[in-house]
Parts: structure tokens; sequence; C-alpha cells
């Protein structure tokens, strides 16, 4: 069986080792046992904390096989974003250049840089170990965040975003941030890539270009790859989309990769959530069970699972012994679920 739960001090290697899986582009988990370490310990602080309004809480889980005891995937949230650094992107808009006297008329893209995103959370830190990537893994390492939201939404802002990672080659090599470098930076892809994900984003207000950029001066493969995503976080984006994110016109400072949005109470998986007291009865279950995802209310010994669930009554639902076992509750405790195949 598969479970989610808090990340812990000494799942550190193993972070690092899904660090290195992740490759450049995945900022949120950089190759550094500093940040690494850090970051373990910003999440353990977040689960033992007790906000009344969105903050600086970092969230990070693993999914554990319990057969084995072996990490095979990360997912994170953040409560909100920029309010200590600043959180940049380039919103696409356009701009229209016209003369009715020489009947000319031409529309163009321009990217301005901003702040806009500012306050809002973010879910981040999606990898799933390629021995995993199979079955419902994946749709439950990216869901059991919005469960997690809905059950406690006083710690979370109203819109939460994804970024999602742009085009790259096998070398990291983004078309985007080559204009970028050639023409403003003089650091390469992976290097400020690197310096983003260790927070050092000084750099960024530096050299960054002030002014509109038109995008019809940008390099043909620049211009190709805004808003487009790596190969390997389609399935990613698939899953968001269903859900009812969108992109409205942001993309990343780097890679021009898309970040979609979404109302957290307009999320499909949170539309679909129902909270209900457990009745322990396997034969229910196995008989009249629907597969959900799963999760406990506590936030210091969360657990999430896969699990068969079948209604009661209007108050209560019966699942199997090991689903409760996994989820660390007794007859009479209370879940959150939704359909494993939930849609918007």
């Amino acid at each position: 069986m598969k479970i989610i739960r808090p990340i812990k001090a000494s799942d550190y290697q193993t972070l690092y080792e899904i660090a290195k899986e992740s490759g450049i582009g995945f900022t949120s988990l950089p190759v550094n046992e500093e940040l690494l370490r850090r970051k373990i310990t910003n999440a353990e602080a977040a689960v033992q904390s007790t906000p009344t309004e969105p903050g600086m809480q970092s969230y990070l889980f693993v999914m554990e096989d319990t057969e084995t005891g072996e990490v095979v995937g990360t997912t994170g949230i953040e409560a909100t974003v920029g309010l200590q650094d600043a959180f940049y992107h380039y919103h696409i808009s356009k701009v229209v250049h016209a003369s009715r006297e020489l009947n000319v008329h031409n529309t163009v893209d321009i990217l301005h840089f901003c702040n806009d995103y500012t306050g809002v959370s973010e879910i981040c830190t999606l990898f799933l170990r390629e021995n995993a990537r199979k079955g419902l893994n994946g749709r439950f390492l990216s869901k059991m965040r919005f469960l997690f939201m809905a059950e406690h939404k006083e710690r979370f802002a109203d819109v939460v975003i994804a970024e999602m990672r742009g085009v790259s080659d096998d070398k990291g090599l983004s078309p985007f941030w080559a204009w970028l470098e050639e023409n403003f930076f003089s650091m390469d892809f992976p290097t400020a890539d690197y310096l983003t994900g260790i927070g050092n984003k000084v750099f960024i207000a530096e050299l960054m270009p002030k002014y509109p950029i038109y995008v019809n001066l940008l390099s043909k493969a620049a211009q190709d790859c805004i808003g487009k995503v790596h190969e390997k976080t389609k399935p990613a984006l698939c899953l968001l989309e269903q859900e009812g994110f969108k992109c409205r016109g942001y993309v990343d400072i780097f890679d021009a990769g898309p970040t979609v949005e979404a109302d957290v109470k307009n999320i499909a998986t949170v539309q679909a959530s129902r909270k209900a007291s457990v009745v322990i009865n396997d034969n229910l279950a196995q008989t009249d069970g629907e597969t959900c995802f799963a999760i406990n209310t506590s936030i210091q010994d969360f657990r999430a699972c896969i699990a068969e669930i079948a209604y009661v009554d209007g108050n209560r639902v019966a699942i199997e012994r090991v689903s409760a076992e996994a989820l660390g509750i007794k007859d009479g405790d209370s879940i959150r679920f939704s359909p494993a195949n939930t849609k918007h």
C-alpha cells in the first residue's frame, strides 16, 4: 500500500536522491544539502504550526510504500508565495500598432515583468520516481494536496497556482533562456535555475529587462516554447486541467513554462470531497465501496491513502480495517475523501 505523510528528517537521503533524479528545471528541489535539509526543517515546523490565516508555511509530503518502507515520491504546498522573496513572472498581453491613414494594423504579443501572484498559495515539488509511475499513484500524489487544502482551508489563500516546467533539452538548455542569456544575463540556464532554487534571486531584479519585451523580437525557437511544457510535465498539466486549472497568460521568467491557477473552492476534487465519520467494515467496503483518495483530519499525524469507501448513511462511511490503520484512525473518527476519477 502507498501512503502519503509529512516528510521527516530521516527522509533526507531519499529527498537528495529524488532531487538528483528530478533534473534541471525542477527548481523546487535543487541538489543542495543545506537547502534540502532546510526544506525538511521548514516542513516539520509547518505541521507543528497553528495558523489562523495563510502565512509562510511550506508543507512537504512524501509517498511511502508501506511494504518496503521506500519513499517513492514527493509533493508540496506553499501556503503563500512572494511575501518574503519576490515572486516573478512574465505576463503575456497584446499591443496594437495601427494607422488608418496607412492602412496598417498589427497586433503584437508582449511580455510584462510582474509580481502579480504575490500572496497566493502554490502547489509544487510533485515528483514520482520511475518505479512507482503506475496505477493511481501520480493522480493520488497530485489530488491529495487538494483534500488537505479543503480540510485546512484557513491555512491557504483562496487562489492556488502551479508553475509547470517549460521546454528544455536533455542537457537542460532552454530556448527561451538562451535568448535572455545572449542579450541580458551571460549565465547558462542550469546555473540560473540552481541559483533561484537555493533562494538567490537578487540577480533577477538586477539583470532582468525592466521594459516589456516584444515577443516577435525573440528568436523563433524562443517564441515557439512560450507557454509550452516539458514533455515529462504533460501528464501533470493534464491532471491539473482536469481539476479546473487554467493558464491566464503567465509564464516562467526562465523557461517560459505556463503557470496555471484555480480558485481552491472551484477545484474538482475539492468540490467532490466529503467529510464523514468512519465505520470499519471490511465486507461493506469491499462489496459496495468506490475507490477514493482519503485523508485523516490531522496535521501533525497527517496520512493519506487510496481506499474503498461505501456510504453507510448520510454522515457515515465504511472503510476496510487496513485503510483505517494506514490513516491512523478508529471507528467514529472523521476522514475527508473524494472519488479517484473526479474531473472538472
